[in-house]
């Protein structure tokens, strides 16, 4: 049994916590909200973040960090990408012992167009931890919560790292496997969410099948373009964390990106959807970065463009698909054979 600090109690932060709790760990879930602890810690619900699901009761809720990690072997980070540094700069003050250093967050950050790996590194010093883990994969939070067959993969810089996450967590409703390309890993994740907001827009504008198809193929390959130049693994992107992860995020209303898009395509401005959808959706954020990167890298991303003009610059959804499907001829496997 290990002991282990889940920092951020939100859906997929409480998921996890339900997945090391079946596996008999000791289990604390840190919020900076006290009225969210009190309902975890009397209730064993989480009803804004994941209603449906039990909490076990062995799951203790704190507000004080340093009382959350205090003596753990474990931490996992779940966190907004937004707020990675911060947590991590209140980490570096309660730590007091090296752990075995886990991150769920999927995002990209736009200010320093860093992963979420990176920003850890930045921020923490390995005093504390080996090498981070990134924990990834097609697994809606919902779905965890209810104990539904899920398969994720963790990565790390050094492998007996990510095989210790993969202890952890690895039970009969939850496969776990490990990926050497923590680039690829970190990315997929990440990227699959512009997709998604596309996906949503597509079916918001009332596309079909054929359309949203066309998106997540077309939207695969721009992933794998930036990704490569990046240092990733293209077969990483046919894997968990880029093909599995696409599928699940752009055609299920569990998704927070795809129902954002969704709202979009309807024709309803970013700041009001983004009210209305109460939780983090990373990838709007994701979007400016992933652009960013995209002129940095000098690779060409359309769909990643189109995304960024109507959630920056008020491009109307329906032009923007326009402007895809009259762009200039292409062969279709000179994206194959660029990124091979």
């Amino acid at each position: 049994m290990a002991s282990v600090a889940v920092l951020g109690a939100g859906s997929w932060g409480t998921a996890l916590s339900i997945v090391l709790a079946d596996n008999q760990h000791d289990v604390r879930l840190w919020t900076h909200r006290k009225e969210q602890a009190d309902e975890i810690n009397t209730t064993n619900k989480n009803e804004r973040y994941l209603k449906d699901a039990t909490i076990p009761s062995s799951i203790t809720a704190y507000t004080d960090l340093s009382e959350a990690v205090k003596d753990v072997t474990a931490v996992v980070l779940v966190v907004p990408t937004k707020a990675i540094r911060e947590v991590c700069q209140q980490l570096k003050e309660t730590l007091s012992n090296k752990v075995t250093l886990i991150h769920a967050t999927k995002g990209i950050d736009p200010d320093s167009l860093k992963r979420v790996s990176e920003m850890i590194n930045e921020e923490l010093p390995n005093d504390f931890y080996e090498d981070v883990v990134v924990l990834s994969g097609p697994s809606h939070a919902e779905e965890v919560g209810l104990r539904q067959p899920t398969t994720v993969t963790v990565s790390s810089a050094t492998m007996s790292e990510a095989e210790k996450a993969q202890d952890l967590f690895i039970n009969e409703h939850f496969r776990v496997y490990t990926n050497p390309d923590v680039i690829g890993v970190e990315l997929g994740g990440a990227l699959k969410n512009i997709i998604a907001l596309g996906a949503g827009i597509s079916d918001g504008l009332g596309y079909g099948d054929n359309a949203k198809s066309a998106l997540i193929t077309r939207g695969l390959a721009e992933i794998a373009r930036l990704g490569s130049s990046m240092g990733a693994k293209p077969l990483t992107f046919a894997g968990l964390t880029g093909v599995g992860d696409l599928i699940v995020t752009c055609t299920s209303p569990h998704s927070r990106n795809y129902r954002a898009g969704h709202m979009l395509g309807k024709g309803q401005p970013l700041e009001e959807v983004l009210e209305h959808m109460g939780m983090v959706v990373e990838g709007v954020r994701t979007t400016n970065a992933a652009y960013q990167l995209s002129k940095q890298q000098q690779v060409e991303m359309p769909i990643t463009e189109g995304i960024e003009q109507i959630l920056f610059n008020h491009a109307h959804p329906k032009d923007v698909v326009d402007q895809l499907m009259t762009r200039g001829r292409r062969h279709e496997m000179e994206d194959l054979t660029d990124i091979l």
